[in-house]
């Protein structure tokens, strides 16, 4: 069965990463190339997207299209990357994410289709 990880970023994450000296940073981003080494055989894609001041956002469901600058939500909580499994069952898409050794939050979704 194929799912979405959604790594999602906290303002307290964010906070306690951007205060890390390089080094400490550098053995976090090790942590999670690590992660994705070990999984690599479940992992189908994964992407690291732009931060949230980058996104562009459509809404139909006003009449005319409105296109406006952000991210679709306001909120403290901001998905960061994703990464798509193949597993079993959702048992073994939460062992995985229950691994995940970076943002706090993971949203895990079974793929349509």
């Amino acid at each position: 069965m194929k799912y979405v990880l959604m790594f999602v970023d906290t303002e307290q994450f964010a906070a306690d990463l951007a205060a890390m000296d390089e080094s400490e940073r550098e053995r976090a981003y090790a942590r999670v190339r690590q992660w994705f080494a070990d999984h690599h055989d479940k992992i189908s894609h994964h992407a690291h997207l732009m931060p949230p001041d980058t996104a562009t956002t459509l809404r139909l469901d006003r009449g005319e299209p409105l296109v406006s600058d952000g991210p679709f939500v306001e909120g403290k909580e901001i998905i960061s990357g994703y990464a798509e499994i193949e597993v079993a069952d959702l048992d073994e898409a939460l062992r995985l994410a229950k691994s995940w050794p970076a943002c706090p939050v993971v949203e895990i979704r079974p793929i349509a289709g």
